[in-house]
């Protein structure tokens, strides 16, 4: 009990000298501003005794984030890392991948179906890749479960795909005179079968 009292006290008599004015005989408006400005910029963390901080101790700025919600920073991760060759210098051609859903009337007026504008209720994916200069003879595809790898003498493409997809059952197109590969791949993912009926 004696415990508590004195840290009590002692928590009384730093609020009190944080609330006081540090020059009471100067009644002057330009003082009283800037101790109001003073006061103003304080906050609870001056509440108290102040922390106990070691000089020998450096503190390290190695693990400090630039946001706190950032798990890790971007220079951290390098995006299709294991499919990169850094001796070969073709460009990663622009892309745009849309999820795509079979919607009939009954789906989009009555909703007798329980789909709902969710990925999670997608059946496909269609990536759009522009490719100007290119024929389609010169595309290379290759299509895994989770990543498409596209290859043209101008372009390269490594492409971690957001959804697994049934690689055998895909499609592609290229249209000539928007010079643009469209592949249509359908999704694998293990909740499709209640997801989707």
């Amino acid at each position: 009990m004696e415990g508590l009292g004195l840290s009590s006290f002692q928590n009384l008599q730093a609020l009190s000298d944080l609330l006081s004015t540090h020059q009471e005989e100067d009644d002057d408006d330009d003082e009283g501003y800037k101790n109001g400005a003073a006061y103003a910029q304080m906050g609870p963390g001056q509440i108290g005794p102040p922390p106990k901080t070691s000089k020998d101790k450096p503190v390290s700025t190695a693990y400090m984030k630039k946001n706190s919600k950032d798990i890790w920073s971007e220079e951290e991760v390098a995006e299709d890392s294991q499919y990169d060759d850094f001796a070969d210098p073709r460009p990663k051609p622009e892309y745009e991948i849309i999820l795509k859903q079979n919607v009939g009337a009954e789906d989009l007026f009555l909703g007798l179906s329980r789909k709902d504008p969710s990925s999670m209720c997608c059946e496909a994916m269609l990536v759009k890749i522009k490719l100007p200069d290119t024929k389609a003879t010169d595309v290379a595809l290759d299509v895994k479960e989770k990543f498409l790898d596209l290859r043209t003498p101008k372009y390269k493409l490594g492409l971690h795909l957001p959804h697994p997809v049934h690689r055998e059952e895909g499609t592609a197109q290229f249209y000539r005179e928007r010079e643009e590969l469209e592949v249509t791949l359908l999704m694998n993912r293990p909740m499709d079968s209640i997801n989707l009926r």
